[in-house]
């Protein structure tokens, strides 16, 4: 994430704010603009209050009266208005959207939504589902462009309990989301632009049946010496999996390295300790690095000094992973994807009827 000031003032302000700390000017996110907007005269999204949305509505349609902003119009369903719980689970899960969506602009990948009330990708693009579970079971994952996800999610118990219980180091609502969406993008980066061959050298077959992998992953330990090759215990159910965790991890990396530039995070050391001249305790993250080599040899120290940092507060590690020759070969592959500026151009907008 990129820092952003305020229009009128210049002082800092952050991706969630609506109005400037230091001037009280009412503030939007201009997706068009890729910064912070005065909203006098502008036309805020219509779940501002709802989902504390502070992006600035798309041009609405003539049937269009409470328009919604770029990101908020990727949602077709979401919980109704009389669930308090759900909303608020949903505010918290929109926040997080708007993360990955202004990563997956920053990163020019495709992002086509065909708006509230419509299906997803044929070829139109990514929709989210949105969904309660307080009465109905809810599945949390992808399918045809369409992410689902359980706003159970946003509750911090419930997401730490399955995180104990799956025995996963990391488990967050943006992290579901980076997941999910990377369903897609194998369908939008690999099978789409004839990439398969070169994607099966590297995660293996993904025609192996989906559903029986999953079964097996679920019915037994994962295997012998997994974290050798792969990113997760998850990323071993499957090849898909194994992509959408690869990808997920790649959009943190990409993510926190731009933040830590941003506001001039610099690792320089411990100077009081000796170490190889190769392994010097050295990260200098740019906003936009210019190829993988320079995102792992400023990631890995940044992680050391992140970790530590977060060890100094009784906390786990801000990242809990080792990215091993195997792992980082699977990242390597999804950074050259996602950099090769895909051919596919994605279909117009479907009107909402």
């Amino acid at each position: 994430m990129r820092a952003f000031t305020c229009p009128h003032c210049s002082a800092l302000v952050f991706f969630e704010n609506s109005v400037c700390l230091t001037c009280s000017t009412e503030i939007a996110f201009s997706r068009a603009e890729r910064g912070f907007v005065e909203r006098a005269g502008r036309r805020a999204c219509a779940n501002l209050v709802l989902a504390s949305c502070n992006w600035l509505a798309e041009d609405p349609t003539p049937d269009d009266t409470a328009p919604l902003c770029g990101c908020c119009a990727l949602t077709r369903t979401r919980p109704s208005d009389d669930d308090a719980e759900g909303l608020a689970a949903f505010a918290l899960t929109e926040a997080a959207k708007r993360r990955l969506i202004y990563q997956l602009d920053d990163l020019r990948l495709p992002v086509v939504g065909r708006g509230p009330g419509v299906g997803g990708d044929e070829h139109g693009g990514l929709a989210f589902d949105l969904l309660s579970s307080e009465n109905s079971d809810v599945i949390t994952g992808h399918a045809n462009g369409v992410v689902t996800l359980d706003l159970a999610e946003g509750d911090a118990g419930h997401r730490e309990r399955l995180r104990i219980q799956l025995d996963e180091p990391y488990r967050t609502l943006l992290g579901h989301l980076r997941h999910e969406t990377g369903h897609w993008y194998w369908e939008v980066l690999v099978e789409r632009t004839g990439r398969s061959e070169d994607f099966r050298r590297v995660f293996g077959d993904e025609r192996a049946d989906y559903g029986q992998a999953l079964q097996r992953h679920y019915d037994s330990d994962p295997p012998a010496n997994w974290d050798r090759t792969f990113v997760s215990t998850y990323a071993t159910a499957h090849p898909w999996e194994d992509w959408a965790e690869t990808f997920a991890h790649y959009l943190h990396i990409r993510d926190t390295s731009q933040t830590a530039a941003a506001f001039g995070v610099v690792v320089n050391g411990p100077q009081n300790v000796q170490v190889r001249r190769d392994e010097e305790l050295v990260s200098e993250p740019r906003e936009t690095p210019s190829d993988f080599a320079e995102i792992v040899d400023t990631w890995l120290p940044l992680t050391y000094a992140l970790n530590a940092v977060n060890r100094s507060m009784g906390n786990a590690d801000l990242y809990p992973f080792v990215l091993t020759p195997a792992v980082l070969d699977k990242l390597r592959s999804v950074h050259e994807l996602v950099t090769a500026r895909s051919p596919y151009t994605p279909a117009a907008p479907v009107p909402v009827a």
